[in-house]
């Protein structure tokens, strides 16, 4: 039994191209696979819309209704519920029927802090407070 929970642990841990996700340490992006790029790169294809990344954003501060979503971002609610549908596709939001009504919420913490890596990131460069680039960039 504890050897159950500890392969699954380790399963969730890693991610589908075998390269093991490590949470709080820094990942190896050295060498992602092909599969892993492409999932990555329709996750933040999301961001490329400002909607999304404006429906993400309300939904950091909690879950809420298509129809608050809707009214708090200023969008109409058949526009909000598009955009929800592709968030959900990407496995960003998730949603939780509620009697007539579906609660809309982040799907974790891992979307919440991708999307405030994005933002203080532009931040950082519309300010000038960027970072200097990675040393090994410069030297590559």
């Amino acid at each position: 039994m504890a050897a159950d929970r500890a392969e699954c642990a380790r399963m969730n841990a890693c991610a589908y191209n075998d390269a093991c996700m490590s949470h709080g340490a820094e990942t190896d992006l050295t060498y992602l696979s092909t599969a892993t790029a492409r999932s990555v790169a329709e996750t933040m294809q999301a961001l490329a819309t400002p909607s999304r990344v404006r429906i993400l954003s309300r939904l950091g501060a909690g879950p809420c209704s298509v129809g608050q979503l809707a009214k708090d971002v200023g969008m109409g609610q058949p526009a909000v519920s598009q955009q929800l549908r592709i968030l959900r596709h990407l496995g960003l939001v998730v949603g939780e029927r509620d009697g007539r009504q579906v609660i809309y919420a982040l799907y974790d913490d891992h979307v919440r802090a991708l999307l405030t890596e994005a933002v203080s990131h532009t931040e950082h460069l519309r300010l000038g407070l960027a970072a200097h680039p990675a040393e090994h960039a410069l030297t590559a």
